[in-house]
């Protein structure tokens, strides 16, 4: 049986992700440090390429040169040339002379991310839909290429075991991978997990998990997409583009759940779930609420709890119960049974610019970050949460691990595109 570390069944990654490992060009530029490559040259200057100009893509653009003060974005590429064109025209006002693309340095379709690992980036910001990013990090990577990923990194087991392969990849090519999951680069998370570690709250019992929110936007298709179109415009309604809401949006939670469990995978889960409000058609075939409980090892359980839906309560935070107390990590506070109760109070400081800030100092100074083993545990935590709620099954860490539903489509191109069925528990089966 593969670790989360072996190489996938080569039957089971279409020609996308096959093809993806056989970038062409200079891949021994990654053994060398950006400090060493760029003194070479006599520039200090970063060039970073955003590959997924939406508006995460853009704001991590925007992001980046907070993050270091002699960085330029130089290349530009999204799937569609329209929203290229738009976030362009977006960034130019935004960033002024720290944009530095030029017709030749847009690229677009599906396969516009390999000509941007020809260009002389140093990094790329990778900010597509979640289905692409297995093929564009191992891209990146192959090409030499620094990279800030953001999450989830997969839809399936197997694109989470080709992340697993290509970060492994990258600690022995000494690049850095920097995830999106921005919440482990905030100064009062940081500190306020560290005050749980420290036994604030004595030995965690349990975790509570909360991420339950309104609904997200919808594009009116016009009568000039195809359906395949229709489903990456639209791409957070459909499970083989987003993973589900649970991937998507609630993996911010569920990764600060691995992070109290020292990063360890969990063991099982059950899970329920459904569509009880976004029942049409038009929502893909995504649920609209998940409910998991996870088994970690030390006998910790985490009860996770996502909802889009309009008109509700809301809620985002971490509630975390120990032998000795309680901790609200989004909160900043920690209220140990006896004795003062402790409330965050030091630095603040956008999480988003943190960690762009500590990608590219670490590229200058070589001393290089791979975030890739947890933001893929992650992953694969809340797909398995998917997995057990899809088919009300209590599934293992070594199932979803292993398994080989690979929602690969059969072909990249636009025209017709399979209407995704809306999985039933008790019918659906695990693959």
């Amino acid at each position: 049986m593969p670790n989360e570390n072996s190489t996938p069944n080569s039957d089971t990654r279409r020609e996308f992700l096959r093809k993806s490992a056989a970038i062409s060009g200079a891949a021994a530029v990654g053994s060398l440090s950006l400090a060493r490559s760029v003194h070479a040259a006599g520039d200090d200057t970063i060039k970073v390429a955003l590959i997924g100009c939406g508006g995460r893509g853009s704001g991590a653009a925007k992001n980046a040169t907070m993050g270091d003060p002699n960085l330029k974005v130089t290349a530009l590429c999204d799937i569609f040339p329209d929203v290229l064109t738009q976030a362009r025209e977006r960034l130019t006002r935004a960033l002024g002379d720290r944009l530095e693309v030029t017709d030749e340095t847009c690229f677009s379709g599906f396969d516009g991310y390999k000509q941007v690992m020809e260009t002389d980036v140093d990094a790329v910001l990778l900010c597509t839909p979640p289905h692409f990013r297995p093929a564009h990090l191992r891209a990146a990577i192959e090409a030499g290429k620094h990279v800030f990923c953001e999450k989830p990194v997969a839809v399936d087991g197997p694109g989470c075991r080709h992340v697993f392969e290509t970060v492994e990849m990258a600690r022995q090519k000494d690049l850095s991978i920097v995830s999106g999951l921005c919440w482990r680069y905030a100064p009062m998370v940081q500190e306020t997990i560290a005050k749980i570690k420290e036994g604030a709250i004595g030995d965690i019992v349990s975790i509570h998990e909360t991420y339950l929110t309104g609904t997200l936007w919808y594009r009116q298709p016009t009568s000039e997409w195809t359906e395949m179109e229709n489903q990456v415009r639209n791409w957070t309604y459909y499970t083989w583009l987003a993973g589900d809401i649970i991937a998507e949006q609630h993996i911010h939670s569920l990764d600060k759940a691995l992070w109290l469990n020292d990063d360890a995978a969990p063991l099982a889960c059950e899970a329920v779930g459904g569509r009880q409000v976004r029942t049409e058609a038009k929502w893909g075939n995504v649920y609209d609420h998940f409910g998991v409980s996870y088994e970690f090892p030390n006998d910790v359980k985490t009860f996770s709890y996502c909802r889009q839906m309009a008109g509700c309560y809301n809620d985002v935070n971490d509630y975390v119960y120990g032998t000795k107390g309680k901790a609200q990590i989004l909160s900043g506070t920690v209220t140990p049974n006896e004795g003062e109760a402790w409330k965050y109070s030091g630095p603040g400081g956008s999480m988003y610019d943190l960690e762009h800030k500590a990608l590219y100092e670490g590229m200058r100074s070589g001393n290089i970050i791979n975030n890739g083993v947890y933001m893929t545990r992650s992953t694969l935590m809340a797909i398995m949460g998917r997995m057990a709620a899809y088919t009300g099954q209590k599934i293992t860490w070594d199932m979803a691990l292993n398994s080989q539903e690979d929602m690969t489509p059969k072909a990249y191109e636009w025209g017709d595109a399979p209407t995704p069925v809306v999985a039933m528990p008790g019918k659906t089966k695990f693959v």
